[in-house]
This record gives structure tokens, C-alpha cells and sequence, in this order.
């Protein structure tokens, strides 16, 4: 197995188009990257340079202690499993699972031992008689990893191998491939725009924008320490509230002023959001971020709040099974919160919410960086 060591990487197109800046990234022996980001934000083309389907324009690229900047793709020791699958049509299941081993003069005993290994691993071994035509959308995803595993690499690298799969079968494969990563014990890289998928899947996930690394970290302290904006909004679902806040001090005590004209409230900040950062901003405008599950309409919680209490009218409901979404107005500024199914709210209320300051991230409205940490 291998682990991998990505130094300056750059990726430069003609007319000074810059896809990825300065990717710096050290991945361990056995882990699960994930690669996550919006469109555009250069993880598909990190991916294919670690591939070396796409050539590296900077910085050094390790897979082990071997420089592979100018390895063939073939020599890297790598297997890749595509969005679409890329099967072959005209082939059985046994012939494109086994088409890479062929073409490396893997005697045929081998290679009968590797397809089956694999194919009962993934449970397809009724299909491998059968041509591509005649499966599934998760079938087919199933042999093209399969392809992959026979190939017995030091990596795996996958581009939104679920992207083309129904919601109920995405959710199942996902189950699927972190079984299948314990398995094999190998190095997984991941890439996808959804981010539930890195929420559930990865060890430490890479958080993408523009192509420059937002933060790199576990799913928990992405979710709960989020280093900017970008990343509070763009990990959690439904995405993190966002309202323009002012820091004040009133007898001694720090909080966020925010509201609308005529509803202005004062949310006193306990002592762990009190960093050096928020003490030397008082009077300054921030960002608060606030999760939606950080709105209560219980009246438990508004009962023992001793602040965070705000009105708030009611536009939408949904309801989800599990929970509610409430969509919210304060004036002009928008809320959604994630309350109780056995919420009350309807549309047209004005409600009482109760906000968990201990929950509350505060960020520097010019940086859009966390003042927390």
C-alpha cells in the first residue's frame, strides 16, 4: 500500500487560466481522502494529475518515496474508477473486469482468481456472463470497481462514482464503498460535489474553492469548526445561517447586536467565544453563523434561555419525517431552522426562537475567516 505527498501543485492552462494553486496535501497509508468543492473548484483535474492523465505545470507529486511527476499513468500503480463507468459494451462482465490484467500478461489462472475474488466481494458474481447493456446503474458502477480491484493498486482514486445513481442507491453504495475501503485496506481518493457523500464516507475531507484548499479536516471539526464562510456554508444541510452582526459591550459583558429596524436584539456571548479576536473588535461588523439545528421553537428551550430569545415570522414548513424546517424572516434576514417534528409553527406565525449561543460561529466580515480559533 501507499501513501501519497502532493507539494506546490499547480495546474496551468494556455492564457493563464490557473485550475489548482499550491496544493499542498500529505495522505497516509490506508486513509479515505475525499476532494469536495462546488464545480469548477480544480478536485477532478487534482485528481487527474495524481492520475497522470493531466500533467502537473508545478510542484512535486509522491506516491510512496517514488517522484512520479514523469510516470506514466500505467507505471503509477494506480486504479481509477470514472463517473460514467467506461465499460466496454461489446465485452461480458468477466471480460472488462479482466481486460487490464490481459493487457499486463497476467497468466489466466490469476486472473480467473483475482475477477472471482473480486466479484464476490462486490456481489456480482451472477453477472459476470452477462454484457453492460443488460445491468443496472449500480450494477455497472459495481464492475467498474471491480475492474479496479483486480488490478490489486496501492491507490484508488474515484470521480463522482455515484453522481449518475438514484438518491436510494447512491445512499446504499456509500455504505458500500466505506465496507469495501476496510476491506481492501487501500488508499482511497474521492472526489465528489456532494457533501454528504465526504460527510459519511471520509477519514479527513478536502474543502475546495477556486482551486485553493479551504481547510482540510475530519468531517466532525468541518462541521463544527469550520475555518471561513466558505466552508460553514458549504458543509451542512440545510446550509449554516448567515446574519450581519455587530460585536458591543455593555457592562463588561461582549455580544452580537443584529435584527431588523424595528425587532434590534443583543445575544450575550459566553466566555468561549470571547477569543482575543472578538474582544479587539468591539463596534466592528461580523458575520454570525448559526446551524439551523441552533433554532429552538420548544418551549423548553425558550423557557431557559437566558438570551438568544427572537421573534421571528414564519414563512414556510417543511416537513421532513424525522424533523421540521422552518423558514424564517427577521426583517430582511432570512433563517431556516431545524426544529422538532412535533412543532406547532404554521405559515403566517410569529414565533418565538431561542438560539444556542454555545453553538454560534462569528467571522470577520472583510476575511470571511472564523474569529473563533
Amino acid at each position: 500500500m501507499a501513501s501519497l505527498s502532493l507539494k506546490g501543485i499547480y495546474k496551468k492552462y494556455a492564457g493563464n487560466v490557473v485550475a489548482v494553486s499550491d496544493f499542498n496535501l500529505d495522505i497516509e497509508d490506508k486513509e479515505f481522502i475525499i476532494l469536495v468543492g462546488p464545480s469548477g473548484c480544480g478536485k477532478s483535474t487534482t485528481l487527474r494529475m495524481i492520475a497522470g492523465l493531466e500533467e502537473i505545470s508545478e510542484g512535486e507529486l509522491y506516491i510512496g518515496d517514488r517522484l512520479v511527476n514523469d510516470v506514466a499513468p500505467k507505471d503509477r500503480d494506480i486504479a481509477m474508477v470514472f463517473q460514467n463507468y467506461a465499460l466496454y459494451p461489446h465485452m461480458t462482465v468477466f471480460e472488462n473486469m479482466a481486460f487490464g490484467l490481459k493487457l499486463r500478461k497476467t497468466p489466466k489462472d490469476e486472473i480467473k482468481r483475482r475477477v472471482e475474488e473480486a466479484a464476490r466481494i462486490l456481489d456480482i458474481s451472477h453477472l459476470l456472463d452477462r454484457k453492460p447493456k443488460a445491468l443496472s446503474g449500480g450494477q455497472r458502477q459495481r464492475v467498474a470497481l471491480g475492474r479496479a480491484i483486480v488490478r490489486e493498486p496501492q491507490v484508488f482514486l474515484l470521480d463522482e462514482p455515484l453522481s449518475n445513481l438514484d438518491a436510494k442507491l447512491r445512499a446504499q453504495m456509500r455504505t458500500e464503498l466505506a465496507k469495501l475501503h476496510v476491506k481492501l485496506g487501500t488508499t482511497f481518493i474521492y472526489v465528489t460535489h456532494d457533501q454528504t457523500e465526504a460527510m459519511t464516507m471520509g477519514t479527513r475531507i478536502v474543502v475546495m474553492k477556486d482551486g485553493f484548499i479551504q481547510q482540510v479536516d475530519s468531517p466532525a471539526n468541518l462541521y463544527n469548526k469550520p475555518t471561513n464562510v466558505f466552508v460553514a456554508g458549504f458543509i451542512g444541510s440545510p446550509q449554516m445561517n448567515f446574519v450581519d452582526a455587530t460585536i458591543v459591550e455593555k457592562n463588561g459583558k461582549l455580544g452580537l447586536q443584529f435584527g431588523s429596524e424595528d425587532r434590534q436584539y443583543v445575544l450575550d456571548l459566553p466566555e468561549s467565544k470571547c477569543t482575543a479576536s472578538v474582544k479587539a473588535s468591539v463596534g466592528k461588523e461580523v458575520i454570525m453563523g448559526v446551524r439551523p439545528e441552533a433554532l429552538h421553537d420548544e418551549e423548553m428551550f425558550i423557557a431557559t434561555a437566558s438570551t438568544g430569545i427572537i421573534d421571528c415570522d414564519v414563512d414556510v414548513t417543511e416537513m421532513m419525517g424525522a424533523e421540521t424546517y422552518l423558514y424564517l424572516t427577521l426583517g430582511d434576514v432570512n433563517l431556516t431552522a431545524r426544529v422538532s417534528p412535533r412543532s406547532t409553527a404554521k405559515p403566517g406565525d410569529t414565533i418565538k426562537i431561542a438560539i444556542d449561543v454555545n453553538s454560534i460561529h462569528i467571522f470577520d466580515k472583510e476575511t470571511e475567516k472564523s474569529m473563533l480559533f
